[in-house]
């Protein structure tokens, strides 16, 4: 999608700092991190959210969630992390790309804990 930006940075107009690449997904630090380590996980195709998941495209979310243990790895959170998905204006979807937060650095508190 031409107004993505996250489509942007995936395709490099857009620069990122990158923790992880490959041809199907991009791992990045978050511009406005909410913990010590905040690092989004995109897949390279336009999905808009969760609910645009389907039986052609549900392959990509395992295959992150294959990588997020090395990800994870070498970004260090061997004590533990949270990931997060954000699903529509009242789930605080800001970015309409779908795409899992990877939190951790530190214990993290809230209700989900």
């Amino acid at each position: 999608m031409a107004d993505c930006i996250f489509c942007k940075i995936v395709d490099g107009s857009i620069p990122s700092k990158k923790v992880y690449e490959d041809d199907k997904i991009l791992a990045f630090y978050d511009l406005e991190p909410q913990a010590p380590v905040h690092v989004l996980v995109v897949p390279k195709q336009h999905i808009c959210c969760a609910n645009e998941i389907n039986e052609s495209n549900a392959e990509i979310v395992a295959y992150i969630f294959t990588k997020i243990p090395e990800i994870t790895k070498k970004l260090g959170l061997d004590n533990g992390y949270r990931i997060v998905n954000n699903c529509g204006e009242d789930g605080c979807q800001s970015v309409k790309h779908l795409h899992f937060h990877i939190l951790g650095g530190k214990k993290l508190n809230g209700a989900m804990c």
